[in-house]
């Protein structure tokens, strides 16, 4: 079953919904040998102007961030011997809430972090807070953050990316990425996302995260952009085991979690034919990228489903489940 045969039974389910709920999209499959395949649908923006979808269009990643560059640049610290996974953060960070030594956050490991296994909120409007990345920045490691049960949290990542930084010397922004990846990108080559009701504009080019905006455009949890290409490229990358620390990350931390990504369980984004061997991520702009390491296959499917506006429903969650039940289905 060759690549184009997986993306042939999916085109049309991912079709049907373009433009009806969701402006554009590229869908992409990948095998393990590198046998690649890629359609695109419908428009990378609508208004105010209309643009056609292209196959080097650049899309906000948004949360694939996390596992596309953070999970992996904190494994490369662990693998050189910079960290261990379980080491607490202030090992990189001994300023994290400084004037309370008895602070919960202070005993916050790596894994934990990576893992989503902390006492942090799901997300703050630090945005409202001001527009300096640096006083953002202080803010997030001082605040007395309020503590509730493990949830997937953008604030853990926010945290591993300060973190990154502190252990590297260097801004995330000036960080090497794989090519097809940037911090980012060409506002005429790139999908949008929302008519912004704070920026004042159509998003397009620039970050949708109202959080990694006020952080200067790159942070731990949002800020990425890719082509589809680029997506496959580092889905690839992973499915054939290329960086010593990659398996890793196929090694559950709990019942949906692995390091980074979300382990396969009944009812989740990557639908249910997939093998439990199978690992994804999706992103708040409408992003998603999904890998089965059994069967040796990994697929993409990135929309601008948030434009013009999140506040409608578009089915993407219906979209992703079916569009991997159908890629997946087919493999022998």
């Amino acid at each position: 079953m060759t690549a184009a045969d997986l993306l042939a039974a999916a085109t049309d389910a991912v079709a049907r919904a373009v433009p009806s709920s969701i402006p554009g999209a590229a869908l992409g499959v990948v095998t393990a040998a590198g046998d690649r395949a890629v359609s695109v649908f419908g428009l990378a923006q609508t208004e105010p102007t209309r643009a056609l979808m292209q196959r080097g269009t650049w899309f906000d990643l948004a949360s694939l961030t996390k596992v596309l560059f953070t999970t992996p640049k904190i494994l490369e610290l662990v693998t050189r011997g910079r960290i261990g996974l379980d080491d607490t953060l202030i090992e990189a960070i001994p300023d994290l809430r400084q004037y309370d030594t008895g602070a919960a956050e202070r005993s916050l490991t790596f894994r934990q972090c990576l893992s989503h296994q902390t006492h942090l909120p799901a997300v703050e409007p630090l945005y409202t807070y001001g527009l300096e990345p640096g006083t953002l920045r202080a803010f997030i490691l001082q605040r007395m953050w309020r503590a509730g049960p493990p949830v997937y949290s953008d604030i853990n990542f926010m945290l591993l990316g300060i973190a990154t930084e502190r252990l590297t010397g260097c801004s995330l922004r000036d960080m090497a990425l794989l090519p097809g990846l940037a911090w980012g990108a060409d506002p005429w080559n790139s999908a949008a996302t929302e008519r912004c009701t704070w920026r004042g504009r159509v998003m397009r080019g620039e970050v949708h995260d109202e959080n990694a905006f006020a952080l200067g455009g790159a942070a731990g949890h949002a800020g990425l952009f890719g082509t589809i290409d680029g997506v496959l490229d580092a889905a690839q990358r992973l499915l054939q085991g290329a960086d010593p620390w990659a398996p890793e990350i196929r090694k559950r931390q709990s019942a949906t979690r692995c390091l980074g990504w979300e382990a396969r369980y009944e009812g989740w984004s990557g639908g249910n034919a997939c093998s439990q061997e199978t690992i994804g991520h999706t992103g708040f702009t409408g992003t998603g990228t999904w890998i089965d390491f059994q069967r040796g296959v990994a697929w993409a499917l990135l929309t601008n489903r948030v434009h013009p506006t999140r506040h409608r429903n578009t089915g993407i969650d219906i979209l992703r489940r079916l569009t991997g039940d159908l890629i997946v289905g087919r493999v022998p």
